[in-house]
């Protein structure tokens, strides 16, 4: 980990995190997987923690899960500044990577405009899994344009309607789905709550 201003171990980086790490991970990665095999349900993530500014609390929950000292994470710029990296390597072992195409899993902070979905690692034909996870923290998981998802684990359509996405996501998406099995796979998160958008299902506006 770099040892930057930003990632030196403060006090905020060695509190907050799971009160019963094997209990809370299990209860959260059990939360992951039912969001990724049924996209567009939302899931709630209600295990106590106290993760820094600037991480939503499902991000912060996702992070002690799934991270460990095998994976590369990659934070947008108002979390590169926090303790948030520094908190994520405390209480996962992962390192922090500055280039999007080698890491593993990706937190974007609420409030991100752009997402360049191609330029995270995407697999390969052999490899697919081999792609980054990118967990965004959204102002509202609902009252936003509404969204029709279709796909495996969707029984004939499913509507979400997340707020604060970016005006390019839909046109990033169609091109991220062109790629499967390849691509990048997605949480939506906001406060407590997620949604999984695997790169398997279809995303399209909804015609008013």
């Amino acid at each position: 980990m770099s040892m930057n201003p930003e990632n030196v171990i403060s006090h905020e980086s060695l509190l907050g995190g799971f009160a019963d790490p094997v209990f809370d991970t299990q209860a959260v990665f059990r939360a992951v997987m039912d969001a990724m095999a049924r996209p567009g349900l939302r899931q709630t993530v209600d295990r106590p923690l106290t993760p820094p500014a600037g991480l939503g609390h499902a991000q912060g929950a996702i992070a002690l899960t799934l991270c460990d000292h095998d994976v590369g994470v990659w934070l947008s710029s108002g979390l590169a500044k926090s303790p948030v990296g520094a908190w994520i390597g405390f209480h996962t072992g992962a390192r922090l990577v500055e280039e999007k195409s080698e890491c593993q899993f990706a937190f974007l902070e609420a409030g991100t405009l752009r997402l360049t979905f191609h330029a995270f690692a995407l697999g390969s034909q052999d490899y697919p899994d081999r792609s980054t996870t990118l967990v965004v923290e959204l102002p509202s998981l609902t009252g936003g344009p509404e969204l029709i998802l279709r796909g495996p684990g969707i029984k004939e359509q499913a509507v979400i309607a997340p707020r604060g996405l970016p005006e390019s996501f839909l046109l990033q998406w169609q091109e991220n789905h062109q790629q499967f099995p390849r691509g990048i796979d997605l949480i939506l998160t906001s406060g407590c709550d997620l949604i999984g958008l695997p790169r398997s299902c279809t995303i399209s506006l909804k015609e008013s």
